[in-house]
């Protein structure tokens, strides 16, 4: 079983996004429930972060845009079609995974729908990107504090 880049690691490109300053990098499956039920957070960060997050997707583009259409995340996914070679680059083995790099360093790494962690990575790209921290999701917005990918 693959094991996620972790914090200090370099991050490998992904063709079609920019390695330089902040990103937060999210991987998705269009049939994961649990990435359906994250789908409108991943979307609430793109909010905070306009062009600070990339959705990588493990399906065809067109079943990704379905999947923004009908769960609201507006992200452009890129795809990563078998053999998953971006997801097998960064070691991911559940998703949703959330990575968040600087200058093609990964500083934060979270599995699954973790609320702390999303919230985590929020609060450090707004001190990397010098922008006020919203939180992604709060208690009581209808979403579990933790779900498994």
């Amino acid at each position: 079983m693959p094991t996620p880049l972790a914090p200090g690691a370099p991050a490998p490109p992904i063709e079609g996004t920019a390695a330089d300053g902040p990103r937060a990098v999210v991987f998705y499956k269009v049939t994961c429930p649990v990435c359906q039920m994250a789908a409108p957070k991943v979307q609430a960060l793109d909010d905070a972060f306009p062009r600070r997050v990339v959705a990588v997707g493990q399906d065809p583009p067109d079943r990704l845009a379905g999947f923004g259409d009908e769960y609201g995340m507006h992200l452009s996914g890129i795809a990563d079609l078998a053999p998953y070679d971006a997801s097998e680059a960064f070691g991911v083995r559940t998703v949703p995974t959330l990575f968040l790099l600087d200058d093609g360093i990964v500083l934060d790494t979270v599995e699954g729908w973790d609320r702390e962690g999303f919230n985590r990575v929020a609060g450090r790209l707004a001190e990397l990107t010098e922008t006020p921290y919203r939180p992604v999701s709060e208690p009581g917005d209808g979403l579990p504090p933790f779900r498994p990918g």
